[in-house]
């Protein structure tokens, strides 16, 4: 059939395939799995090209198919193993399987699987390293029973959960729990009607929640740690706000002090922020993966959601609560700050104000002394000019029939007027060009 459609967008057919990137492996009983995910140091940057090469010696030592280039994920033959490898934002991971029956639960020898000199290379630290055993069971009971007769010496008792999950496919057991050869075990018993999709699926989130319930923990150490930062920085604000309300203490001295307790807070966010969001992202992602298993309780032990309700999600509340507190230091600190800036930008108004009054009375008393030094000057220059003007008159006075005198006290009101003009003249053409 011809297309007849306008252009696809770019990323239409990437983000279609991106649906279909990851499917769950298929799996049969008798099975042996083992899933190993690498995290890199939290300071280390991600070194895609190492993940990849880490993959391909893997591969090119059975001389399996290469994985596409920059490809997130891979599966495959490898040798008389089955191969998943996904990369993800923080982890890579590799889950292993091996077809067929086994007298040795959780026996397998890793390097059946994973040449040691391999797996020293690692493209960073163990963070999940996980057991699965697969076996078959003809009903509910025969796996209880298989737990209690053959598979429960290779768990810790006081930890185990298990349940019924699915739709009666299969039976789980796990401890959670990271025994002496390094790896967390869970055992599957696959009931009648299991198909190998269905048991992948379930295989598949069974090594999820274990996965993810490690990555979402690392936020505990770190939420562990900030809570006596927290505490010191909860004291200093507190003493901040209480000396604001009492007006105690001298606002700008005050802000400073603020400032610097902000930009602590600020740290701790920044250092913080990303691993508290991851965690809560991880744990969201774990209890989604306990609930689509649909868990019945089977052998009377305690569930997975039942588990982590009393184990795991008590350390992830802890989590939450030194995010919510420093949140809610950040929010009082910069509440307190724009308190405290609007006192000091107010006191700092009011003196500007009583300054502005200050110059303008200056400005005031200047133009006083100022008319007043004019009102001398003019007395000044009309005495001297009276005295100059009378010389000049005294030929004149016979002639006008008056005493030198009286013509020069004639001149006083002339000059003094003359001058008072001009004088006023000026100013004003100084006030002009002023």
């Amino acid at each position: 059939m011809s297309r007849i459609l306008p252009p696809d967008h770019p990323a239409r057919y990437p983000m279609t395939n991106e649906l279909h990137a990851r499917p769950f492996p298929a799996v049969a009983a008798p099975c042996q799995a083992i899933h190993l995910a690498f995290a890199r140091d939290e300071e280390a940057p991600v070194d895609r090209a190492a993940q990849e090469a880490h993959l391909i010696a893997l591969v090119d030592r059975f001389g399996a198919p290469r994985p596409a280039r920059a490809a997130d994920h891979y599966f495959g033959e490898v040798g008389r193993i089955r191969l998943k490898w996904e990369r993800h934002t923080e982890f890579v991971s590799y889950t292993l399987f091996e077809d067929g029956p086994t007298d040795l639960p959780f026996g397998l020898p890793i390097d059946r699987l994973a040449p040691a000199e391999w797996l020293a290379e690692a493209p960073g630290r163990v963070i999940s390293a996980i057991r699965v055993h697969v076996e078959p069971a003809e009903g509910p009971e025969e796996a209880e029973r298989a737990l209690l007769d053959r598979l429960h010496r290779h768990f810790v008792a006081e930890s185990l959960a298990g349940a019924h999950v699915g739709e009666g496919q299969a039976t789980v057991f796990g401890d959670f729990r990271i025994h002496e050869d390094g790896f967390t075990r869970f055992a599957v018993l696959a009931l009648p009607g299991a198909g190998p999709r269905r048991l992948g699926r379930i295989v598949q989130r069974l090594m999820e929640i274990e996965t993810y319930r490690a990555l979402s923990m690392l936020a505990l150490p770190m939420a562990r740690r900030i809570s006596g930062d927290l505490n010191t920085v909860e004291g200093a604000l507190s003493e901040i706000i209480s000396g604001i309300a009492s007006d105690r203490l001298d606002d700008r001295q005050t802000l400073a002090q603020l400032t610097r307790l902000s930009a602590a807070i600020e740290a701790l966010e920044a250092e913080t922020a990303y691993r508290f969001a991851a965690s809560k992202a991880y744990s969201a992602l774990v209890e989604q993966r306990i609930e689509v298993l649909k868990e019945r309780r089977a052998a009377e032990r305690q569930t997975m959601a039942e588990f982590m309700a009393r184990r795991y999600k008590p350390a992830m509340r802890t989590c939450d609560a030194a995010g919510r507190r420093l949140n809610e230091l950040a929010g009082r600190a910069a509440r307190a700050a724009t308190l405290l800036s609007t006192r000091v930008n107010v006191a700092v108004e009011t003196q500007n104000q009583a300054l502005l009054g200050s110059m303008n009375r200056r400005a005031e008393l200047q133009l006083r002394l100022q008319r007043t030094v004019e009102g001398l000057s003019i007395v000044a220059i009309s005495y001297y000019a009276v005295s100059l003007a009378g010389y000049a008159v005294k030929p004149f006075a016979k002639l006008l029939g008056v005493t030198p005198e009286t013509a020069t006290a004639l001149l006083v009101p002339l000059v003094v007027l003359g001058v008072w003009g001009m004088m006023r003249r000026l100013r004003h053409q100084l006030e002009k060009e002023g």
